[in-house]
């Protein structure tokens, strides 16, 4: 990362003429003050300068741009990656990737999203000071994942109505198993939780007629 460091007669006069030479505002900047410096006597004898450092402010957006860009480089797939929010304070980054034939890049049940989403979080988080949270969406993938995880809670929850009995979903990672939580937490009819340990963790939803007996 570009750092300036640099002097001037002032503080303010020090970070201006730094912030010209990295082309960049002072909303974008982050400004270290080494020393004020002194007028010396009388303003003419003993004077010294001011002294700042500035730098670029770590901007998540771009790190994730620039790792996804270079990951996908290595796909046979032609693609495209934006930014579809950024939170001003820099504590979540929501990015799209768009393109042609999209399966090799979200793979099976969003497999392969899911570890380019894990490894991009890694990347932006090692660069900065505080978590960010990074999501990673294809042309819609996740909205209609969500919608058939909703599908698959409801019909399985009246499947373990049906059958008097709990029913156990496959092993889904935590974004998933939230969604089926979530679609049935106001069930009078069925409750759900989770056992297990990751990557092998599912969720169960059970009548509650069996949670009262127990």
């Amino acid at each position: 990362m570009d750092v300036v460091r640099q002097e001037g007669k002032t503080v303010e006069d020090a970070v201006e003429q730094a912030l010209q030479k990295l082309n960049i505002t002072r909303d974008e900047a982050e400004i270290k003050v080494i020393d004020e410096g002194s007028k010396g006597i009388f303003g003419l004898i003993g004077g010294k300068n001011a002294v700042v450092e500035v730098k670029p402010k770590v901007n998540p957006a771009s790190i994730a741009l620039d790792f996804l860009e270079d990951v996908l480089e290595k796909i046979p797939v032609a693609t495209r990656v934006e930014v579809i929010e950024e939170k001003t304070d820099y504590d979540q980054v929501y990015l799209n990737i768009s393109g042609d034939n999209l399966g090799i890049i979200i793979g099976y049940r969003g497999e392969t999203l899911d570890a380019l989403q894990y490894l991009t979080s890694l990347v932006v988080n090692r660069e900065l000071k505080k978590y960010t949270r990074v999501l990673l969406d294809a042309e819609g993938y996740r909205e209609r994942r969500k919608k058939t995880l909703e599908r698959l809670a409801n019909k399985l929850a009246r499947k373990a109505i049906r059958v008097g009995r709990k029913v156990v979903l496959e092993p889904m990672p935590p974004h998933e198993r939230r969604i089926i939580h979530m679609t049935l937490k106001d069930s009078e009819q069925v409750y759900t939780y989770s056992e297990g340990q990751e990557p092998y963790r599912r969720v169960l939803i059970a009548p509650r007629m069996e949670k009262d007996n127990g």
